[in-house]
C-alpha cells in the first residue's frame, strides 16, 4: 500500500491556458496522455458508503487496477491509502482484491457483486516541479464523468506530493493562484461519479449543522457547497456556501486573518464570474489562517 497525499483544485474558465504559461511550469517539459477509467461498485453502493473507490484505468501503455480508501483531511488536501497494480485485461482481478484489507472488511458477497458503475475519461497533462524542499507532480485533468446519459465536466488540478512536507503543496498552490483562477475542492472524481450514477442531489449542510461546526468544518461545508454547485448548477448550493463563509466572517471570536478573507469570498460570490485568481487567493488565505489557529 502506498500513501497518496494530494491537494485538489478546481479551475475557473480559461484557467488551463494560463496555467501552462505560469512561471513555475512554463520552463518544464509536460507529459500528456489520455486516461480511460471505469469505476466499480455494487448495485447497492457498498464501496461508496465506506468511501472506497475501485477503478480500472487504461493508459496508452497498460491497464491498472486501483483501490483507494477514504481520504483524511480537508480544504482540498487529502491523505489516503492506495493499492495499484497492472492487470492483463479490462476485467477486475478479484483474487488480488480479495487479499486487500478494505475488501476483506466488506466481505465476499460485496466482492462478487462488483460491476461497472460510471466512467471518467480525460486528458491529463503532468509537470514535475522540483526544488530543494519538495518534489510535486502537477496534473491537469480535462474531460468528463459519464453515467448513462448524464455528463459532468472535469476541469481540475491535482498537486501530488512525491517528496517533502505537505505544506509545500499549499506553497505551490499559492504561487499558482497569483495568475490562475482556482479554488480548493474536496469532492473526488469517484464521489462525483457516484452521485451522477444514482441521479442524487448533493447533500447540503443544514443550518443546525452549520451552527455546531468548528471554524474549519464551516470552511469545508462552504467548499462542499461549491463542489455541489459545479455539478448541479443549483442556486441553493451558492446560498449555502455564502452562509458558511458568512458564519466565519461574522464570528467575533475569530481573528481578522480569518474573518477578512471570508468576507472577501462572500462578496465575490455575488458576482456572475466569481471564480477568479482573487477568489483562489482569498480561499487559500482563509485556509492558512484556520490552520494557524
Amino acid at each position: 500500500m502506498a500513501r497518496e497525499i494530494e491537494l485538489k483544485l478546481v479551475l475557473g474558465e480559461s484557467a488551463a491556458q494560463r496555467l501552462a504559461a505560469h512561471p513555475r511550469l512554463a520552463g518544464l517539459s509536460a507529459r500528456r496522455e489520455t486516461l480511460i477509467n471505469s469505476y466499480y461498485d455494487t448495485p447497492a453502493g457498498d464501496l461508496q458508503r465506506q468511501r472506497v473507490a475501485l477503478r480500472l484505468r487504461r493508459t496508452p501503455q497498460r491497464i491498472l487496477q486501483t483501490l483507494k480508501t477514504a481520504g483524511e483531511g480537508s480544504g482540498g488536501l487529502s491523505s489516503r491509502g492506495e493499492w495499484e497494480w497492472p492487470v492483463s485485461e479490462q476485467a477486475l482481478d478479484l483474487a488480488g482484491l480479495a487479499a486487500l484489507p478494505p475488501m476483506q472488511a466488506l466481505g465476499r458477497d460485496v466482492l462478487l457483486a462488483l460491476e461497472p458503475r460510471f466512467a471518467t475519461d480525460f486528458a491529463r497533462t503532468r509537470w514535475l516541479v522540483e526544488d530543494a524542499e519538495a518534489t510535486i507532480e502537477v496534473a491537469l485533468d480535462q474531460g468528463e464523468i459519464r453515467a448513462g446519459q448524464r455528463r459532468v465536466a472535469i476541469d481540475e488540478l491535482e498537486l501530488e506530493l512525491k517528496r517533502g512536507a505537505p505544506s509545500e503543496l499549499w506553497r505551490l498552490a499559492e504561487a499558482l493562484a497569483e495568475h490562475v483562477a482556482l479554488r480548493p475542492a474536496n469532492a473526488s472524481k469517484a464521489a462525483r461519479g457516484a452521485l451522477l450514477c444514482d441521479g442524487r442531489r448533493p447533500t447540503l449542510a443544514s443550518a443546525a449543522e452549520l451552527r455546531t461546526a468548528t471554524p474549519r468544518q464551516r470552511c469545508d461545508l462552504a467548499i462542499a457547497a461549491l463542489d455541489a454547485l459545479s455539478d448541479s448548477g443549483e442556486r441553493e448550493c451558492l446560498s449555502r456556501a455564502r452562509e458558511a463563509f458568512d458564519s466565519l466572517a461574522d464570528d467575533t471570536s475569530l481573528t481578522t486573518a480569518i474573518r477578512q478573507p471570508a468576507r472577501r469570498l462572500i462578496d465575490a460570490l455575488a458576482e456572475p464570474q466569481w471564480l477568479t485568481p482573487s477568489f483562489g487567493q482569498h480561499s487559500l488565505a482563509l485556509l492558512a489562517a484556520l490552520d494557524a489557529r
